[in-house]
């Protein structure tokens, strides 16, 4: 009975969560149409960025209020649903293309992030306690941002696979598109309050640790907005907004939301998230993978169907551990 409240106030949060960061692709989405960017970089940089939002308001208002250990679960958890359950299900709806420019690019730098973590969370650098602190925080945040520069550098190469004619990336007028914004920040500041209090809330009461209500519920929450973004942008055969906005997402998830968070307070890394870290690592490669076994750089109904059942292993596995 004392979890009926918080766990209502949670689902409120994150139904702010995601209308904010609907609200807030739309506005931003609008301003990178009115900019001429091709869908695969608005799905790389503006839609994810807006849909990794939820990821980084929860982790914020989770430092500033003292439950850092929801941080790099949130991520990891996050990050391992969007490759597997998220890219999985879009490509059930209708097979995605990948272009040469994400292979190149975007899923080298995946990987990069994915090992960056891996040995900051462990101190591969300082041998000390399992944290990621301020200095790792910035030499993340760096790398983000060099990762940006060269994907709005490489605008005009990231339209070999995408369909701009059948993209229903809609410009709106300014006042809309400025309405939209604000909707978008408020909604996402009051479900990032909700949701960092009740998770903390709801951990103990459970008996769960931090880093697992991260891993977990916190995570599959705070990845929906990627979920509908993707399906919607799958229904209209969309190839670019879809792979852009999962590649996208799981690196400013590393880079920019990690990094913001641990200039806010340390990070602490159970070691017992290696197992999860590993997956991810796999997720990446199982990618990868998907996209040179058939015919074309393609990932078929029949491989989202195995990233999908991946994704119901990897949730089994963590709530069992």
């Amino acid at each position: 009975m004392n979890s009926l409240i918080p766990l209502f106030l949670l689902l409120i949060g994150f139904a702010a969560l995601i209308l904010g960061a609907n609200w807030l692709v739309n506005g931003a989405t609008s301003i990178g149409v009115k900019a001429k960017l091709s869908p695969l970089i608005i799905g790389l940089t503006i839609v994810a960025f807006g849909t990794s939002l939820p990821e980084m308001i929860v982790n914020v208002f989770a430092c500033i209020k003292g439950s850092p250990g929801l941080a790099i679960g949130n991520i990891i958890g996050s990050n391992t649903m969007n490759i597997l359950l998220i890219l999985g299900v879009s490509s059930m709806i209708y097979p995605i293309d990948v272009s040469r420019i994400s292979i190149r690019r975007d899923i080298p730098a995946g990987f990069i992030a994915t090992f960056a973590i891996t040995l900051m969370a462990n101190d591969f650098f300082r041998g000390t306690s399992a944290t990621i602190n301020w200095i790792e925080g910035l030499v993340l945040l760096l790398m983000g941002f060099g990762y940006l520069y060269l994907t709005f550098k490489k605008n005009d190469e990231s339209t070999d696979t995408d369909n701009t004619e059948n993209s229903d990336n809609q410009e709106l007028p300014w006042g809309k598109t400025v309405l939209e914004l604000v909707l978008g920040i408020v909604g996402l500041y009051i479900g990032g309050e909700l949701v960092s209090q009740n998770a903390q809330v709801l951990a103990l009461s459970w008996g769960m640790s931090e880093s697992t209500v991260g891993l977990t519920v916190v995570a599959t929450a705070t990845s929906l907005p990627e979920l509908i973004t993707s399906i919607v942008a799958a229904l209209k055969k969309n190839s670019g907004i879809a792979i852009g906005n999962v590649l996208g997402s799981n690196i400013l998830n590393i880079f920019i939301v990690l990094g913001v968070s641990s200039l806010i307070t340390p990070l602490p890394f159970d070691t017992k998230m290696n197992q999860q870290l590993m997956i991810l690592f796999c997720a990446n490669a199982i990618m990868l993978a998907t996209i040179f076994s058939g015919s074309g750089r393609k990932i078929s109904r029949f491989e989202g169907s195995l990233l999908t059942l991946g994704y119901v292993a990897f949730m089994l596995f963590s709530l069992y551990n």
